[in-house]
């Protein structure tokens, strides 16, 4: 008779979840063109009763955190990892907004790699992610 096998570190995450009460887990993905977009769904999500995660930062509007061109290639890659957690933490992704770039695809492969379900705002773009 096999032994049982011991559980997986996601197994645990999803029990103490699930001990701990929370709510279901929504991550918004898409391009930082769509933030507006992003608050807006974020506001619905939490009306919902979900909790949400989503980009805090948008490379493409100024500011002096990513001023020097070099740091804010940095910080891209530090922000990329850093979405990829908050969709392993998630239950689910959001995709929001009519286009989906390189960064955004990633996501939405890396989230279905997990078996997290993935909704669009926009099912239309679907096809092409």
């Amino acid at each position: 008779m096999p032994s049982p096998q011991p559980p997986t570190p996601e197994e645990k995450f999803a029990d103490a979840k699930k001990l701990l009460g929370l709510p279901r887990i929504v991550v918004i993905c898409g391009s930082t063109r769509f933030m507006a977009e992003m608050a807006e769904a974020d506001l619905r999500e939490t009306a919902a009763g979900k909790i949400v995660v989503k980009p805090g930062c948008d490379l493409k509007s100024p500011h002096g955190l990513w001023a020097d061109p070099a740091e804010a290639e940095a910080l891209k890659s530090r922000l990329d990892e850093l979405h990829r957690a908050k969709i392993r933490l998630a239950d689910e992704v959001l995709v929001v907004g009519d286009y989906i770039g390189d960064s955004t695809r990633a996501e939405i492969a890396y989230a279905r790699a997990l078996g997290r379900p993935v909704r669009f705002t926009h099912p239309e773009v679907d096809r092409g992610a």
